[in-house]
């Protein structure tokens, strides 16, 4: 498996895919393609094969071909990932400062549920 370094940074449809991925472990194109037009049916299944092909030569799938139809699997587990993603947004955007990232967040608007849940959040680390 690639390191995490090592591993590029997925495109907007790419990290779509892996959303759709992640809960699933490993699928085939066929079962990932069932999952994302659920939500979006005019996506076909030529443009989610085409695209789990170049994420795979990417590194950021890995594939199984010992079956028939060849199952994927993210290189990399999910919060990994967006640890990653999230550590790079702080350093290019915010000047490496985690608290300027969380107060932009704040006052983009955020619901009364979640302000509530990062509350409790912040009351429990304080214990």
């Amino acid at each position: 498996m690639t390191s995490p370094s090592k591993i590029p940074k997925p495109t907007a449809a790419e990290l779509d895919l892996l959303q759709t991925l992640w809960p699933l472990g490993a699928a085939t194109a066929k079962q990932v393609h069932q999952e994302i037009t659920r939500e979006r049916p005019d996506v076909t299944y030529s443009t989610v094969l085409r695209l789990m092909q170049i994420m795979h030569t990417k590194g950021l799938l890995i594939r199984d071909e010992s079956e028939r139809s060849h199952v994927y699997a993210p290189a990399q587990a999910q919060d990994s990932l967006q640890t990653n993603l999230l550590k790079d947004l702080i350093q290019k955007a915010f000047s490496g400062s985690a608290k300027a990232l969380v107060l932009a967040a704040l006052r983009s608007g955020i619901s009364k549920k979640e302000r509530k849940e990062i509350e409790d959040l912040l009351k429990e680390d304080k214990q």
